[in-house]
């Protein structure tokens, strides 16, 4: 019975039928929450990754970028992104959503205009350090209030399609590029690449704006600038995160960070969210391994254009299977099976250009293509994790906070400096131990999911089953939600509580 509990399908939310009031609510939500989210994070990857464009689309020859330049462009700005991710996590507890992510988002804008303006790396160096200090908030923000907003059966999809949002702007980023190289080279004295970031710069500031009214803050705190959310939304809202078990959100004190650093879940999931994320890293580096290639008379076997253009099909495909992934996972409720696949698929471009790298000529250069692309199939993980993490711990938003915080600013912080030794650009396409260290991080990630899903069934799922048959017991019986709380707390040693955040800390303290 217990591997059947094993391989059975994951803890969602309660069987329910949703009111047409309820829809609405998620409709608005989808409309304004989502899309702001959405957009602004395929503004972001435009502004993070347009680095990488700029430097094939003539940025190197220009500023004398001969050395592993790029690769320090991309440290700088992951130790500042590390730096200030987890307060970043905490200050959105204190400063409503709709001041702090829009505010730091005009702030990037402006500062990505800025690096049209750079004649050498030093100032290219001090500007990505700022640029990580502002881009920090937005993509940990906005899986924190998804996690506020929607029950389980609907996280994934929405966290899947944000998600997706990077590949589209990995997309449109190329897309630019090429455009730009082709229609605005050498305008008003500007070379193409400069071009970039201009437009770049001018899309990022006009749609932080928006952020101001679109985002709804939390569902015990709504956003009086959002016209879009009446009343109404936030006493349906409130009431969903009970139905569903989950406690309102509320400030970071210092007894959530010590709870949450205290116990096991936060270092799990970091450690898997991480080994997921640079496990599949040697896609990023596709436009390098086109820019190598070369014809028999030594010319460049793809122009800038097409260098540009070329990888936006695998981050189509990124785009595809990001919303299978996190449909599946919704439709089929499960979170860990679909993280073991995506690690089994991505095994297979490891072994193929762990070969390749080593041995040019045991591999036909088509292999190399195919493996490049098939990378992009297992780029999925991260919205599975984190809408795993909200089953595991939903009665703890201040822990939740916290390990988004935490797995993402551990991955800036060992990205920081691995992918200089790991993936050095001088070495491209022929990586050392690039794919050799993914396949091993991809082999400790299915080992990891499976040893968590374990766990969690023979462990905190009993716990979870409980906490819910006490809410339902109390609806049942009429009883005064504070009293029931309140006993539960005391049944525990701990303080007598008011509401939901006395009953949530003492079941996380239990698990």
């Amino acid at each position: 019975m217990g591997f059947f509990n094993f391989l059975r399908r994951d803890e969602t939310e309660p069987s329910y039928v949703r009111s047409s009031e309820e829809k609405a609510l998620v409709r608005r939500l989808d409309i304004f929450l989502l899309s702001f989210g959405c957009i602004s994070q395929v503004i972001k990857y435009l502004d993070q990754q347009n680095i990488n464009n700029a430097y094939v689309s003539g940025m190197q020859e220009d500023l004398n970028l001969y050395g592993n330049e790029l690769n320090l462009f991309t440290t700088y700005f992951n130790a500042a992104y590390c730096i200030m991710v987890i307060p970043s996590q905490i200050i959105l507890t204190y400063i409503r959503p709709s001041y702090w992510l829009p505010g730091l988002e005009i702030i990037w804008g402006v500062l990505t205009g800025l690096i049209a303006m750079t004649s050498n790396a030093k100032q290219i160096y001090a500007l990505r350090v700022f640029l990580g200090l502002c881009e920090s908030s937005a993509w940990p923000g906005m899986m924190t209030l998804f996690m506020y907003w929607y029950t389980p059966t609907e996280l994934a999809k929405r966290m899947g399609f944000y998600h997706s949002c990077q590949a589209v702007g990995q997309m449109m980023s190329g897309a630019l590029q090429a455009a730009i190289s082709d229609t605005l080279d050498g305008h008003s004295g500007l070379a193409g690449w400069r071009w970039l970031f201009v437009i770049n710069a001018i899309i990022t500031v006009v749609w932080g704006f928006a952020g101001f009214f679109m985002i709804p803050d939390t569902p015990n705190n709504p956003n009086p600038r959002a016209f879009w959310f009446k009343k109404v939304h936030a006493e349906l809202s409130m009431e969903r995160l009970a139905r569903n078990g989950r406690a309102e959100p509320e400030k970071m004190s210092w007894a959530g960070i010590r709870r949450t650093f205290s116990g096991w879940v936060v270092y799990f999931i970091a450690i898997l969210y991480i080994a997921t994320v640079l496990g599949t890293y040697g896609y990023v580096y596709f436009s390098l391994f086109l820019k190598s290639l070369q014809n028999p008379d030594g010319s460049p076997r793809w122009s800038v254009s097409e260098v540009n253009a070329i990888p936006i099909g695998g981050s189509a495909i990124n785009v595809v299977f990001v919303w299978i992934w996190a449909l599946l996972s919704d439709f089929l409720r499960t979170r860990w099976t679909l993280v073991v696949v995506q690690g089994i698929i991505g095994i297979i471009p490891c072994i193929i250009m762990s070969i390749w790298t080593s041995h040019p000529s045991v591999v036909p250069l088509s292999g190399a293509y195919a493996s490049y692309f098939i990378s992009f199939i297992c780029l999925g993980t991260a919205p599975l994790i984190f809408a795993w993490l909200s089953d595991l711990i939903p009665q703890d938003p201040e822990a939740r906070t916290l390990v988004v915080g935490v797995s993402v600013a551990g991955y800036y912080a060992i990205s920081a400096w691995s992918q200089v030794l790991v993936w050095p650009a001088s070495q491209a396409p022929y990586y050392k131990y690039g794919w050799q260290s993914a396949l091993a991080l991809l082999v400790l990630v299915i080992i990891m999911t499976c040893a968590l899903r374990y766990i969690d069934v023979r462990y905190l799922l009993p716990k979870r089953a409980a906490f819910h048959a006490t809410l339902e017991a109390e609806a049942v019986d009429g009883k005064n939600s504070v009293s029931g709380h309140s006993e539960i707390t005391r049944q525990r040693g701990e303080s007598s509580g008011a509401n939901t955040k006395s009953v949530s800390k003492a079941t996380v303290d239990e698990v």
